[in-house]
């Protein structure tokens, strides 16, 4: 049963897929399975390429570090519902998992909006590039970003903690969001409301508009280059880190609009829209980086039997 009475000991069902959980569970294999060796290989790949140790891959090392910490927080729960079939999550457990989507999603934001100053002082400032973002600068900024998402989504556990839940128990994902759980309590959640809509615009909306204000600069900056091929040169060194930004924020924006205006929409929506904003950055960003630059590329294939030379 999804109902519970207020004093029963706390927990919540993860949703599935009814009818498709087979399918549900091979698509999360898949998608995990993919998390996982793409972003290793980059991880791998900058490691030992000595021409990829600049900032940008160094940034894209902890892009890759926080994927798979989200993918692992999120996809073997997934798993776990078709190959045990315990559907059950407690509480505590359910707001540890959601603290840590959440915190990770706010490290990720902080990572783009650091990839795009990379690229604005590559681009608009060439010869301070490497004074401006050290390697200790750039393991500062990596240290804060990490800091930022924790602090900023930290308090949700706590603003959730005291409230009764004694209606439906079913969440509307397999895994814990603010949202979805909030939504399920018997009380006035509204100081989690306001709070958790504040830490998403402080960070996330944040991000994203320095992140456009800084292509604004870029483009500027492009379009004072000489010839169209230095410009389509200087924009392609961009292209990479405009993709995983659409990666990230296309999904989140779809979860926030489901959320808000998708409650008369089937379970299946809530479903697969969760699964995109947990799983598709995850496994887009790898690929997207090892198709556009030809080091990652390169190593990669290094790496694998029978492509070396």
């Amino acid at each position: 049963s999804s109902n519970s009475s207020a004093s029963d000991p706390p927990f919540f069902i993860l949703a599935t897929m009814p009818g498709l959980e087979l399918a549900h569970f091979w698509v999360c294999s898949i998608l995990y399975t993919l998390a996982l060796v793409g972003n290793c290989a980059v991880l791998l790949a900058v490691r030992l390429e000595p021409s990829l140790h600049l900032p940008n891959f160094f940034f894209l090392c902890m892009l890759a570090a926080v994927d798979l910490a989200l993918a692992t927080c999120t996809l073997p729960r997934a798993l776990s519902l078709y190959c045990f079939g315990n559907r059950q999550i407690s509480f505590g457990g359910c707001l540890l998992q959601m603290f840590l989507i959440h915190s990770l999603s706010g490290v990720e934001s902080s990572l783009l909006l650091a990839m795009a100053l990379d690229r604005y002082v590559a681009i608009c400032q060439p010869l301070r590039h490497a004074a401006i973002l050290s390697p200790a600068t750039t393991a500062r900024i990596g240290l804060a970003a990490t800091a930022r998402g924790a602090a900023f989504f930290l308090p949700l556990p706590f603003l959730l903690l005291p409230l009764p839940f004694c209606g439906s128990r079913l969440l509307s994902h397999p895994f814990c969001l603010h949202q979805d759980v909030m939504n399920l309590a018997c009380a006035n959640a509204t100081p989690s409301l306001v709070y958790g809509l504040a830490a998403i615009l402080l960070v996330m909306g944040v991000d994203a508009f320095l992140i456009c204000l800084s292509y604004i600069f870029i483009l500027k900056a492009i379009l004072r280059l000489a010839s169209w091929k230095e410009r389509l040169k200087a924009f392609s060194t961009c292209v990479a880190h405009l993709g995983v930004v659409l990666a990230f924020y296309v999904p989140l924006v779809g979860l926030s609009v489901v959320h808000r205006f998708g409650k008369g929409l089937p379970p299946l929506v809530h479903i697969l829209m969760g699964n995109i904003y947990v799983s598709v950055p995850s496994v887009l960003n790898p690929i997207i980086y090892s198709l556009r630059t030809r080091q990652i590329h390169s190593r990669i294939l290094a790496l694998l039997p029978g492509c070396q030379g």
